[in-house]
């Protein structure tokens, strides 16, 4: 295999692991939305959001269908949010979140994969401060302008590109406050334009990127890959830059 041919082969894996990822978080949104509300979603509006999330990255039905007839069963443990907080190289900092049915197993497998890493564990707050919650709306294939009108028209808060690659801007990042975030990607959807669901949402987004040397931003990588391989933890979010996933 050549190297164009490796690069490629590398970035379709990357792809695959991330959907799967996806997949796998809104599965157990799934089961969490249904034994609260019922696993009817014409009686359950959380639900009905989450499958038409589903729907949106292609989730297969079977697959919706085996996780609602989960949240029935008596066996099923409850699902619970948690996030962690973790120091990496170069005074960098990491949030990973998570949604789990065993708390103690997922704060083992996440301290885990970050110390074997290079990072450290960090008190709850210490990391937080350095990050906003806010709605995230990946739009690709639109240039600039486009984009910039469609989130003014939407009442976004925000446009910043979103580098690729050797900084190569691969879309536009569109944010918004979380509240708004649906009718914000609604609206967009509307107007044509195409968004990658499976780069948006609710995210924590960094308030500065910090800037590392080689050494550090390996280290960091590290830390990002071993975080994501953890079965529990759902999405990863950084202020080292250039480290996205």
């Amino acid at each position: 295999m050549g190297r164009r041919s490796a690069k490629i082969a590398g970035r379709k894996g990357a792809q695959d692991a991330k959907k799967a990822k996806v997949w796998g978080t809104l599965a157990k949104k799934i089961v969490q939305a249904a034994k609260a509300g019922g696993a009817d979603p014409a009686g359950n509006a959380k639900l009905a959001e989450i499958i038409k999330a589903c729907k949106a990255v292609e989730v297969p039905k079977d697959i919706i269908d085996r996780n609602l007839k989960k949240a029935t069963e008596k066996n099923q443990s409850d699902f619970q949010e948690v996030t962690y907080e973790a120091y990496g190289a170069g005074g960098t900092g990491f949030i990973a979140e998570c949604l789990t049915d065993n708390v103690n197993r997922s704060a083992t497998d996440v301290r885990t994969a970050i110390v074997k890493a290079g990072g450290k564990m960090a008190d709850s707050g210490s990391v937080l401060f350095n990050f906003q919650r806010c709605g995230v709306v990946l739009v690709t294939g639109s240039s600039e302008e486009e984009v910039m009108n469609a989130a003014m028209e939407a009442g976004a808060d925000d446009v910043v590109p979103a580098e690729g690659e050797e900084g190569t801007v691969e879309g536009y990042k569109v944010l918004t406050s979380q509240e708004e975030f649906a009718s914000v990607r609604d609206f967009i959807l509307e107007l044509g334009l195409k968004v990658d669901h499976d780069s948006s949402g609710l995210m924590f987004a960094p308030l500065t990127s910090l800037e590392v040397d080689d050494a550090a931003f390996e280290i960091n990588e590290a830390i990002l890959d071993r975080l994501l391989a953890v079965d529990d933890v759902d999405a990863v979010h950084t202020n080292c830059a250039g480290l996205q996933h």
